[in-house]
């Protein structure tokens, strides 16, 4: 495994600050996972009952930032990054897909997010979700965000270890 550049976790910290360095830290931990990989190797689907791959699990996370940060606090008719539909399943179609184009994607999002996060006055802050027709708090969008990290940095680890034998954090 590459040398692991994760940012910090404080021990004690206000809820911001915690949400927020837990969350960079999992954002962190799918990059790490894909380090040092090609593209083929991130596009290999490793274990033959499932379709996951590394770079679908990149690509889904690119829509996850954008469906809970840019359609619920910016702009809720903003088209997914990968699917006309709101189809999470269509990021894990990523025959079509390099690394480059998913990181690009990945990280633009991200960027988004923190800049959501950053400029919110508190995480009371109100957003309406759309696929659900109802409003919902920063607080919950960052918690259900940092959710869907440690869902899939998990499968992280069995696609990596599948994909060429590295283990780790």
């Amino acid at each position: 495994m590459p040398d692991d550049k994760r940012p910090d976790i404080p021990v004690f910290a206000p809820e911001r600050e915690m949400l927020r360095a837990f969350l960079d830290y999992q954002r962190a931990t799918l990059a790490m996972k894909c380090e040092g990989l090609t593209d083929d190797q991130l596009r290999a689907r490793p274990v033959p009952s499932s379709a996951l791959s590394l770079l679908g699990l990149v690509r889904h996370m690119a829509e996850v930032e954008r469906a809970w940060f840019r359609r619920v606090f910016a702009d809720n008719d903003a088209p997914m990054v990968w699917s006309e539909t709101t189809d999470f399943q269509a990021a894990f179609d990523d025959r079509a897909s390099s690394r480059s184009q998913a990181f690009t994607a990945w990280e633009a999002e991200v960027a988004n997010s923190r800049e959501v996060e950053q400029a919110a006055g508190s995480l009371d802050l109100s957003g309406t979700q759309p696929r659900w027709g109802e409003d919902v708090s920063l607080r919950m969008v960052m918690v259900h965000v940092l959710l869907e990290y440690g869902r899939h940095n998990g499968h992280a680890d069995f696609l990596r270890e599948a994909t060429d034998g590295v283990t780790g954090a």
